[in-house]
């Protein structure tokens, strides 16, 4: 299905030669003066350059071949030499028609992509917190963009389960509990099979040893030598390892569930242990890699540079591998399993440095094929109402289920201010809407801007927020619901019906909003840009409620017209909770 600028484009630039003109200026856009037309075109203005002429005399030529048209309800030529499009309800009406026949209501795909998405980025041994928020939130959305695109995508969630974290929680047990039989020198026996720590002592662990190391000098470099001795699958360590895997990840698992975030590879840095050895021979061996004080590094320094970009550090000089390493490791890794068309990082923006270093790597060495798309999404931090990364009252860093809790209480303040139903109800309908309210709240946001989290305006059941939008969706059903008890059935024919009747101006809005859904979509897939499906959504809700303000759908007394009203709002409710479960979020039938 062509998309409207498509379609107009096409006539413009039609008109354009039969005018004597070149096709190249029947350039469409939205109109930036919506109070005057829907989409405009200044290819007149750049002809005149070229042919000399008075931009208004081509503009009106253009006007001549087109004013017949039925596609358009107005089309004029205003000065300097601009080009007005207004576009008829009858052409809308089918355009609406046309999209309601098909899966993806329009949308188009090009030739699939094998596609790896890096996001979550957990390390394991430490709970998820607000700072794990934008990477799942922003990289599950783009996995939903690019899968209803018709890509294959894989989702990877890439743990941090090779770090510092690992050594500085043994080197605390030792401290704690120093007969536990993997610190005896000299056991070969085997080791315990139940782990010698809970999920709550573990987590009290870690941030334990980590103040501890800022103060030790001694006790920080035990804790490296320790991840070494992982490094190297000491024995004893290894199973202390493999205790602290299998007692951290259920967590994780059930937090990533309540954020309807979901991994398609469950894969860390220690997956790819096999392949670095081998990895740091090769590059050593073409010259891709050279010693520097000690340290293995690849200059990824390029002419075209506007900045001093330093080496890429693939080893460090206590033969350690480090993030580099192990990412470095991982795209072989991929490219092994998937060779992947394209790939896409998420994490935070202040890593944009290790990405460069670690993607002109990738490339320098071959382990890339030249075409490869890498992308690197960094995002900006969340912030509290004082501007500073967001914090518990306390002070601390709040605990990501800690988070979604708040905003599920807030929403379910405002059920109970007007309920109408049933306890349970109101809980599952405020955790539902809380979870569109903290994902809505984020991707509304371009990802690389920081933003506010307030809790009161996120939670809001007005203005441009997840909640407005489900309430939105849940006044739709509402509407089609009671259509159908009335005994009348949903006709999406019915558009097409009737058309030369007069249209209100709010009904011409909602119907011209609803058919952009298709252009929407592509750009935030092509962009990845999540933001864009928001802002649409916002404006596609107002359009509705305008609409619904200014008719009485349910009262109508023309059944054709009220057929015709059904119609599209069935459309728009199809439309919103496509893009809502786009953005990974649901609505509920009430609220």
């Amino acid at each position: 299905m062509k998309k409207i600028t498509e379609q107009l484009t096409e006539r413009l630039r039609a008109a354009f030669k039969t005018c004597g003109y070149e096709e190249k200026f029947g350039v469409i856009s939205v109109s930036n003066r919506p109070d005057l037309c829907q989409y405009q075109c200044n290819g007149a203005m750049a002809a005149a350059k070229q042919y000399r002429m008075a931009p208004i005399e081509i503009a009106r030529q253009i006007v001549a071949d087109c004013n017949e048209d039925p596609i358009f309800s107005k089309f004029e030529a205003v000065m300097p030499g601009f080009i007005n499009i207004t576009l008829s309800n009858q052409f809308l009406s089918k355009m609406l028609a046309v999209m309601a026949e098909e899966e993806k209501l329009g949308v188009t795909s090009g030739k699939p992509k094998k596609i790896v998405i890096d996001y979550g980025g957990p390390n394991v041994a430490k709970p998820l917190h607000v700072g794990h928020l934008r990477s799942a939130i922003i990289g599950e959305s783009l996995k939903r963009i690019k899968r209803f695109m018709g890509d294959q995508v894989v989702g990877d969630i890439h743990l941090g389960d090779w770090g510092l974290q690992m050594g500085l929680i043994i080197e605390e047990l030792r401290d704690r509990q120093p007969e536990l039989v993997y610190f005896k020198k000299g056991y070969t026996g085997e080791y315990p099979k139940e782990p010698p720590f809970t999920l709550s002592e573990l987590e009290e662990i870690y941030p334990a040893a980590s103040a501890k190391s800022k103060e030790d000098e001694e006790f920080n470099e035990r804790a490296h030598r320790a991840i070494l001795r992982i490094q190297n699958l000491d024995p004893a360590y290894m199973a202390l390892w493999q205790h602290i895997m299998s007692v951290s990840l259920p967590d994780l698992r059930r937090n990533y569930e309540n954020l309807n975030v979901s991994f398609d590879v469950w894969k860390g840095e220690s997956d790819v242990k096999p392949y670095i050895n081998e990895m740091i021979d090769d590059l050593k061996e073409r010259g891709v890699a050279y010693e520097s004080q000690g340290a293995l590094v690849v200059d990824i320094a390029r002419d075209e540079d506007t900045k001093e970009l330093p080496p890429c550090i693939v080893r460090k000089s206590d033969g350690a591998a480090i993030y580099a390493t192990s990412d470095l490791a991982t795209i072989l890794d991929r490219e092994k399993l998937y060779q992947p068309d394209q790939y896409i990082y998420l994490a935070d923006k202040r890593q944009e440095l290790h990405f460069t270093q670690v993607f002109r790597t990738a490339r320098k060495a071959g382990y890339v094929k030249p075409d490869t798309r890498m992308d690197y999404i960094g995002f900006g931090t969340m912030n509290g109402k004082d501007g500073k990364p967001f914090k518990t009252r306390q002070g601390g860093v709040m605990r990501l289920e800690y988070l979604l809790k708040e905003v599920e209480d807030a929403v379910y303040k405002k059920i109970e201010e007007n309920r109408t139903m049933e306890e349970e109800e109101a809980r599952a309908t405020a955790k539902i809407v809380g979870l569109a309210a903290v994902k809505y709240g984020d991707l509304s946001n371009q990802a690389g801007k920081d933003y506010i989290f307030d809790v009161e305006r996120f939670a809001s059941f007005e203005g441009n927020t997840g909640p407005y939008i489900l309430y939105t969706m849940v006044r739709i059903k509402s509407i089609l619901a009671k259509y159908k008890e009335s005994g009348k059935g949903i006709k999406i024919a019915a558009l097409t019906e009737n058309t030369d009747r007069e249209y209100s101006g709010s009904e011409t809005d909602l119907m011209l909003a609803a058919s952009r859904f298709a252009e929407i979509i592509e750009k935030a897939a092509e962009e990845l840009a999540p933001h864009k499906i928001c802002q649409y959504i916002y404006e596609l809700s107002n359009a509705f409620n305008s609409f619904y303000h200014e008719n009485r759908i349910l009262a109508q007394e023309e059944e054709e017209k009220q057929a015709q009203w059904i119609a599209l709002i069935t459309i728009v409710l199809r439309i919103l909770s496509r893009c809502t479960d786009l953005l990974g979020f649901e609505s509920p039938n009430r609220m």
